[in-house]
Order: structure tokens, then C-alpha cells, then sequence
């Protein structure tokens, strides 16, 4: 596929990690930082405001809330809810955003937050921009229940997810546990070992039934603390000589214009790296009986993050080596690819929502996909809408060559009809 460059959305001054977008709001969460050591860089959590301006979709600082020693490694989201990643931690925050008019908003936003950046505009687009927005956002963030997720010798809490109702969380880390949580107490309500060794990725369906994938080359579906199966990709997809792969990350997804339907995705890379490294793989599963649908091969560069769009319409990958690609579902076709987008490992990817404010900021174009790395950069990917020609007009087209392939054999054949 050609080169392309996609758009710097936003810039922090610290190494971003987790990212998250918030439907109702339009908000823009990505989080990250230097950690605990004595560096310089800060660790925090940036809120976003998106905004589009002469046509094109721009981001600028609305709120900055400091983690303190703490980077924050990944992020669910569940309303107004945040569970953060930090070290061996879960931290839950509330945001809460206001609309204010006028002044007001101006005056708070220079006072509270300090100066807005924004990416993504011409500099005159920044001018009218500040000139013209009558509404703004005051956004309020607390602190809430925190709680220990990872007890290994070297703890660090890895993935954090919601449930369908947002009454609870699952964690896993190092120590190979998951630990599922009540919110917003954080009260404890099951503990299980899931793998010999860290946990890489997780995922709640509604049916309440928990997905693991581990270092241990294993993804396991619980329903609870009980072992339902183990998923066997390779049944469905290519044989291999010696060459082992483990899952690196898992999502459940809907099933477009099946309200019922529900599809699992994994990604495959190889446990090892080689000189001349074999191919990662993208694959579909039955929600229901956890049957491998389709396996394809999604490139040579080792992914990194895997997301789902919110209709299961799209899958968006990141890879080691910063590249981002969409790719449709149902097909597991790419369909966008940026190569070396940020440069160095892409940490995460999440898609614009398509509820909300989503559509309004989408504009024409099919969906969004923002990615963040360690450079500290937040980008833009854009999916333009295919073109579809009209049921119609192709069957006019069908009619109007076969009047012209009637004319031209009875003009080079006389008496052909």
C-alpha cells in the first residue's frame, strides 16, 4: 500500500499509553507518563474537547488532572467512570463536564485549566475558533476508590474492563489472576488464577462469560471462575512447522444488523522474535460457541493493540513499529494502513463512537480511528466513505449495453434481427 501521513491530533508532554472516548461528551481521554522516576516527566490524564472547525476535527486541552507518581497504563471507560492502570493499581475517577456560555467558560478555561492546545486547525482556524465558540465545557474530575489488583514480584496491573452494565470490573497483571470488582466500591467478588504468568488482554461479554489470553500461548473463556474452553485458532486457519504464537489481544464485538449477533476477535503474533518474522494473525469468532469463523493474516509487523468499533463494523490495529490500520470485520479486509505512522510502538487505538456526539464530529467520513504512542503524540486516522453505485443505475447500465452490443452486431451483421 502507498505511504500516507496521518494528521497529529494532539501532543502531550508526557509518553501516552491509554485512550478512551467518551460518547456523551465528545471527550478525548488519553493518559499516560515518565512514572515514578525522577525524570522530569509528568504523569496525567489529559481530557480532550473535539471540536470540528472548517470541516476538520480538532482536539484541544479542556482539563488536565495529575496522577502524581503514577503513570497510567490503560483506561475502560463506563459513563462517567474511569478505571485507570496505575503500577499495581486501579484507581477510579469521576468526571463530570458542564456547559457554560460566554465568558464564563473563557474565564475558566484560562484560570482552572491553563492555556487550551489545539491540533489539527490552521492557525486562522485557531483564532476564529476562540472567537466564535459561544458554549463550553467546564469539566470537574474527583478522585475515587483505589484498590491493589497485582501481587506478583514485580507487580503491574496490565488490563482493565467493564461489564455490559457497568456494575462491575475485571483486572488482570503479572501474577497470571483475574480479580473482578464491584464499582464503585471496589469491593472484591471473585479471584481466580487464569494463566502461569501475565495476562495480556481480557474481555466481558454480556452473557457475563470472561475471555483471557495470556504469555502462557493460552486464551481460556470462564464463565465466572469455571473453565468453559480453550480457544484453538489454528483449527480454522494455516498449519505451521515449528513456529509458536501466542494471543496477544482480545475484544468482543456486535454483529452489524444482528442485534443478537456477537463476534469474538483475537490477534496471533509469534512468541519469538525471528530474523525473519512470520506473519501476525487477525481472527473471528462465534460468540456463542467460540468456534474460529475466519483467520487472516494482517501483516509481517508484530500488533501491538486491537479495538472494535461500537457497531463491530471495523477493527483498528497498532503494531511495535507505529503502524495503524482499519480493518472491516466481517471480511477481516484492510482497508487503512499507515505505515510507521508514530515511529515506535503504538500503545493504543480506540474508535470515534457512533453515538452521542460521534456522528456530528464524524462528518462525511465512514469512521475515526485515534491512536497514541510512546511519543507522546495522538493521531487522526480517517476512513472515507466508500462509494456505492446505485442498484438502478447499474441495471440501466446492463440495459443500455445490451442496446448497444444490439446496434453494433446488426450495423456489422445486416439482417442479424
Amino acid at each position: 500500500m502507498g505511504r500516507r501521513r496521518a494528521p497529529e491530533l494532539y501532543r502531550a508532554p508526557f509518553p501516552l499509553y491509554a485512550l478512551q472516548v467518551d460518547p456523551s461528551t465528545g471527550l478525548l481521554i488519553a493518559a499516560g507518563g515518565g512514572g515514578a522516576a525522577k525524570t522530569g516527566i509528568k504523569n496525567g490524564v489529559h481530557f480532550l474537547q473535539l471540536e470540528r472547525i472548517n470541516g476538520r476535527l480538532s482536539a484541544s486541552l479542556l482539563h488536565s488532572h495529575d496522577t502524581e507518581t503514577r503513570a497510567t497504563m490503560n483506561l475502560a471507560l463506563a459513563g462517567d467512570i474511569l478505571a485507570a492502570g496505575q503500577d499495581a493499581h486501579c484507581q477510579l475517577l469521576r468526571f463530570q463536564a458542564h456547559q457554560q456560555k460566554g465568558n464564563k467558560a473563557e474565564k475558566a478555561g484560562s484560570k482552572e485549566q491553563g492555556p487550551r492546545q489545539r491540533k489539527g486547525a490552521a492557525p486562522a482556524e485557531k483564532k476564529r475558533g476562540a472567537e466564535t465558540q459561544h458554549e463550553g465545557l467546564e469539566l470537574r474530575v474527583e478522585n475515587l476508590q483505589a484498590v491493589q489488583t497485582d501481587f506478583s514480584s514485580d507487580p503491574l496491573q496490565k488490563v482493565v474492563c467493564f461489564n455490559h452494565d457497568n456494575t462491575l470490573l475485571a483486572t488482570g497483571g503479572t501474577d497470571g489472576y483475574v480479580r473482578v470488582w464491584k464499582v464503585p466500591s471496589l469491593e472484591k467478588v471473585l479471584e481466580f488464577k487464569a494463566h502461569e504468568g501475565e495476562i495480556e488482554d481480557l474481555a466481558l461479554g454480556p452473557d457475563g462469560k470472561l475471555v483471557t489470553v495470556g504469555r502462557d500461548l493460552k486464551a481460556s473463556v470462564w464463565q465466572k471462575n469455571q473453565l468453559v474452553t480453550q480457544l484453538q485458532w489454528q483449527e480454522n486457519g494455516p498449519t505451521f512447522s515449528s513456529t509458536p504464537y501466542r494471543y496477544q489481544a482480545c475484544r468482543f464485538g456486535q454483529v452489524p444488523d444482528q442485534p443478537a449477533g456477537l463476534r469474538l476477535f483475537t490477534v496471533q503474533i509469534p512468541h519469538k522474535r525471528l530474523r525473519q518474522p512470520p506473519p501476525c494473525y487477525l481472527t473471528a469468532w462465534d460468540g456463542s460457541n467460540f468456534l474460529p469463523l475466519r483467520t487472516k493474516s494482517c501483516g509481517h509487523e508484530v500488533i501491538s493493540c486491537l479495538n472494535v468499533s461500537e457497531s463491530g463494523t471495523f477493527l483498528g490495529l497498532g503494531t511495535v513499529t507505529g503502524s495503524v490500520a482499519i480493518y472491516i470485520a466481517f471480511s477481516l479486509q484492510c482497508l487503512y494502513y499507515v505505515r510507521e505512522a508514530h515511529g515506535i510502538v503504538v500503545t493504543d487505538v480506540a474508535f470515534l463512537p457512533e453515538k452521542g456526539r460521534g456522528p456530528e464530529l464524524l462528518g462525511s467520513h465512514e469512521t475515526a480511528l485515534f491512536s497514541v504512542a510512546v511519543d507522546s503524540r495522538c493521531q487522526l486516522h480517517l476512513l472515507p466513505s466508500r462509494r456505492s453505485v446505485p442498484v438502478w443505475l447499474l441495471l440501466l447500465l446492463c440495459v443500455g449495453l445490451i442496446v448497444v452490443t444490439i446496434l453494433l452486431l446488426q450495423s456489422a451483421f445486416p439482417g442479424f434481427l
